[in-house]
């Protein structure tokens, strides 16, 4: 059973989706000490990830889309994997 994404757990659910775009998961960061840099999402990549987040974090806090930008630019400042150029 999928667990509902509201406020309390929506940066978990998007660094889980995140991963799962790159074939990795929570658990792995643990056998990776510098998964940080070793692990890059590719420029398409990051656009559907994008795509994806910033409607959800609409839905999620019922705010408009330049909000919902900003949230996601925060979001992925500090926790979103780099994007190889």
């Amino acid at each position: 059973m999928k667990k509902k994404i509201d406020r309390t757990n929506i940066g978990e659910h998007l660094l889980d989706y995140q991963l799962t775009i790159i074939g990795k998961s929570r658990i792995d960061i643990l056998d990776d000490d510098r998964w940080f840099f070793n692990w890059t999402l590719t420029r398409s990549q990051f656009e559907e990830f994008t795509a994806y987040a910033i409607p959800l974090l609409k839905k999620t806090f019922k705010c408009n889309k330049s909000k919902a930008e900003g949230m996601f630019v925060w979001f992925n400042t500090q926790f979103g994997i780099r994007i190889k150029n």
